[in-house]
């Protein structure tokens, strides 16, 4: 199974009633053909307040979270692309928002640590949003050998940092995920044509499950969970709610493609 699902939540403040959700999900993607299945940020929990996340810290390589996700990965002979999970950093406070990616024999085969942390000011009512506080920011581009192609992670806020985009292409990645929670506002402006811009100018897929309704801290997330092809367009979308969105790559007209429009090799900007 080649296909790719993006999985939309609207995670509430119990770990134990995410991971029921997200197992729920990663079934009904498996019945749907998928072979991986992207989960979005925060997935496991979307709390009262930001302290809520870091209280559920795990340690990397134990904890319930992570073997919860092992788990549905064996049980549906599946990879499983967790969003972000809480995961120790050297700062007791500051977590890592860490993206997890799982083969389907539950192991761990790739880890990347969310670069870009969102401390905000946005819209009229000026809700203040400070990641910094409770988040330890990742400093590694990770691009992952995956039997669906070479995947390049990253989460949410990163999607406004296009050079971050030009060099997990540089690197080879073909698929670009991005698991987010984008606000409301932000999302209405900005979302779909942020998530486009990073297709065209990469030339590659984009994969991109978010968090989408009302949380009981009283944000709303987008939602709008999308699939968008190597030029540019979108192959699936879900509004609000739960559910799933699933494209195949096809990596061959892909890379037929960039032989015929080279414009990766062409950047001549000298940095």
């Amino acid at each position: 199974m080649k296909a790719i699902a993006a999985l939309q939540m609207a995670s509430g403040p119990q770990v134990q009633a995410n991971l029921m959700e997200a197992g729920r999900l990663i079934a009904e993607a498996k019945a749907l053909g998928a072979g991986l299945a992207v989960l979005p940020e925060m997935f496991v929990i979307m709390g009262q307040n930001d302290q809520a996340r870091v209280q559920v810290t795990e340690t990397y390589g134990s904890g319930l979270m992570q073997a919860a996700l092992a788990r549905l990965a064996r049980q549906h002979k599946m990879w499983i692309l967790a969003g972000t999970i809480p995961l120790r950093s050297a700062d007791a406070g500051r977590p890592y928002a860490a993206s997890l990616l799982y083969n389907d024999q539950g192991q761990v085969v790739a880890r990347y640590d969310k670069i870009h942390l969102f401390d905000v000011t946005v819209g009229e009512n000026a809700e203040v949003y400070t990641e910094s506080d409770t988040n330890t920011p990742g400093n590694q581009l990770v691009v992952a050998d995956t039997p669906f192609g070479k995947i390049g992670m990253s989460v949410c806020y990163d999607l406004r940092f296009p050079e971050l985009y030009r060099e997990l292409a540089r690197q080879g990645a073909e698929i670009l995920v991005v698991p987010s929670a984008f606000t409301d506002v932000t999302g209405q402006a900005h979302w779909e044509v942020l998530l486009r811009a990073r297709a065209i100018e990469n030339l590659c897929y984009v994969i991109a499950p978010a968090q989408g309704g009302y949380h009981v801290s009283g944000r709303t997330t987008y939602g709008h969970s999308m699939v968008i092809d190597y030029w540019g367009q979108i192959r699936g979308q879900l509004n609000k709610g739960s559910g799933v969105v699933l494209i195949e790559p096809d990596l061959e007209a892909q890379r037929a493609l960039r032989q015929r429009f080279p414009v990766l090799s062409h950047r001549r900007l000298l940095m």
